[in-house]
């Protein structure tokens, strides 16, 4: 049965927007190889459209080694879109899911095929509350974001939930990810 693992990324003081880390070398080469270890990536409308910023660097390649791959990366892999409002994806490799979050993932996870990641906030919370994640990859950049910033990865979650620890892995820059599954 195939993995669905939540990756992404946050701040020490818990904000889940895109535009608060640290990206650097290391952590685009770090989320290259783990697109490369998928086929599949589901997406919230919002972070979707934020992940667009990518489609031109394939064509008009940055000279950044890491960032050039990933653009790459995540042009490749199939994107399933979670929207009732979207309506053009502008993507290749993108499709509006057909099914509920519930019915996708259980659907895709008995097909065969690599790992199924999910990188929304919102959907990350919805298959916590599903018991449909196998593993958390929490990436903590070095940043307080502050009070601007209100996007808690785990917003809404009413249940006491305990993880059990995997690994660690630390970058250079700072930043750590946290490698989390399932208790039990």
């Amino acid at each position: 049965m195939r993995k669905v693992i939540a990756a992404i990324n946050m701040t020490l003081d818990g904000c889940c927007d895109h535009t608060a880390g640290i990206p650097d070398e290391e952590i685009h080469q770090h989320y290259t190889d783990l697109l490369n270890d998928a086929d599949t990536i589901l997406y919230g409308r919002i972070t979707y459209q934020l992940m667009q910023y990518w489609q031109p660097l394939v064509k008009n390649p940055t000279g950044e080694k890491a960032m050039d791959d990933f653009a790459l990366a995540i042009d490749q892999i199939q994107k399933i879109v979670f929207s009732d409002t979207i309506e053009n994806l502008g993507w290749e490799t993108a499709v509006l899911a057909k099914r509920s979050l519930e019915e996708e993932v259980l659907a895709l996870r008995q097909q065969p095929g690599k790992n199924i990641l999910v990188g929304s906030r919102s959907l990350i919370i919805q298959l916590m509350k599903l018991n449909l994640i196998d593993e958390y990859q929490l990436c903590i950049h070095p940043v307080v974001a502050g009070s601007g910033f209100n996007m808690p990865l785990f917003e809404n979650i009413n249940d006491r939930t305990i993880l059990k620890f995997i690994k660690t892995k630390t970058f250079s820059g700072g930043a750590v990810i946290l490698y989390y599954g399932p208790k039990g």
